[in-house]
């Protein structure tokens, strides 16, 4: 009788990220519908939100439990640089239990978005070296990259992809962006976000009120060149986004606000404030399902988070993009609407309704385009989970084999 494999994830799991939660629910959808018997547990930011969601044993990402809060007084810093010693010992062991670790999705090699090296970069080549270290398969899966301009991060990032065992990307940028850092990526493959996997909702015609408008919000400051101008970026985003509520409202049109992460709440509450009418409501999700089911029932989507883009998309809803890096432009290419992106540093109000209009005239086409293209993303992605079988599971692969013989 052969043991079951052990299976680890890892990442910034259960923290108030939907994505990031959203591509873990893909890959155990995966594990327990290709291998069920592989033991799975998790090193990740919210053990006790993961363990409670997904039923699985799972243990705190890093020993100092203020890791992501500033340290500014000199105990902080000494246990902040303490964590990091001794997460080299737990990481270690941690990856050491396991046969196979899976990073999934997330956009782990990037720094779109405010980044320390010594936070998660490093935390993730900890990781890809402790599995060097003791032959435990590492697996990058549908993960996104972009270039970085900060030279340890950037290090760190490369290092970590060198040391992986298997990598693939969710867009062609990511792939060329590592293999410019220096990394060969010539067996390296390229599928569609892990979200696209996810169970898909029954379509239909739009159920919510007529006129509805999905508005996905984001705490957004600019990413990790853009710190000394933050306050700004993020003012200039607030403003518009909120111009072109109020605009919808003025127009009689209903507004649900969405989130997608547990910071955004705070913008939608600076839009309810500055808007201040019923016609804007703001939605409580608490996973990618839920926001497909919200911007299910709408007749057109405008959406700054990564994946509240993918969920618009997958349900089929005609969706403008406040794009605030390449990985945005990139998907909506990818499902047909490369047209219909616009700047979220560079929020114009009056030239994003301009937009809207012209998304919304043609609505019918686009949610026929939106199906053929969901469809393909499912067929890329069964591939996908295919390779990370033939990788990762070779004996699996193997029994697979046997049986399908005739």
């Amino acid at each position: 009788m052969r043991t079951p494999v052990r299976v680890g994830v890892f990442g910034l799991l259960g923290s108030g990220n939907l994505g990031n939660d959203g591509s873990l629910e893909a890959v155990l959808g995966y594990l327990r519908a290709e291998h069920p018997d592989a033991v799975v547990d998790a090193l990740c930011g919210g053990p006790e939100v993961v363990a409670a969601r997904y039923g699985i044993p799972a243990t705190r990402l890093h020993w100092y439990r203020g890791e992501y809060r500033t340290a500014s007084r000199a105990g902080a810093i000494a246990s902040k640089g303490l964590g990091k010693l001794v997460d080299v010992v737990r990481t270690a062991a941690w990856v050491r239990r396991h046969d196979v670790v899976i990073v999934p999705g997330m956009g782990v090699l990037e720094a779109t978005l405010p980044l320390r090296p010594w936070g998660f970069p490093y935390s993730l080549f900890l990781l890809c070296a402790s599995g060097r270290l003791f032959r435990t398969r590492v697996a990058l899966v549908g993960v996104g990259a972009a270039p970085i301009g900060n030279r340890p991060t950037r290090a760190l990032v490369r290092w970590s992809a060198r040391l992986a065992t298997y990598r693939s990307y969710r867009d062609v940028q990511s792939r060329d962006a590592i293999r410019e850092m220096g990394v060969d990526t010539a067996r390296d493959e390229v599928h569609p976000d892990l979200a696209f996997a996810l169970p898909t909702l029954p379509t239909s015609a739009p159920s919510g009120p007529p006129g509805l408008v999905c508005v996905g919000v984001m705490d957004f400051h600019g990413g990790n060149d853009d710190r000394a101008r933050a306050e700004e970026i993020h003012r200039r985003y607030l403003d518009g986004t909120t111009r072109f509520v109020r605009a919808l409202v003025e127009e009689g049109r209903p507004v649900r606000l969405l989130t997608g992460d547990a910071c955004d709440a705070a913008v939608v509450s600076a839009i309810l404030d500055a808007v201040d009418s019923p016609l804007v409501t703001a939605a409580e999700v608490a996973s990618l399902a839920d926001l497909m089911k919200e911007t299910a029932v709408a007749e057109t989507v405008v959406a700054t988070r990564y994946h509240n883009l993918i969920c618009a998309l997958k349900v089929g809803t005609p969706t403008l993009a406040l794009s605030y890096a390449a990985k945005s432009d990139a998907l909506m290419a990818q499902m047909g609407l490369a047209a219909y992106c616009h700047s979220a540093r560079e929020v114009d109000a009056d030239q994003l309704l301009e937009q809207f209009g012209a998304l919304e005239k043609q609505s019918a086409e686009l949610r026929r385009t939106l199906t053929e293209r969901n469809l393909i993303a499912a067929r890329q992605l069964d591939h996908q989970f295919t390779a990370l079988t033939t990788a990762l599971f070779p004996a699996a692969d193997h029994d697979h084999a046997l049986r399908e013989a005739p």
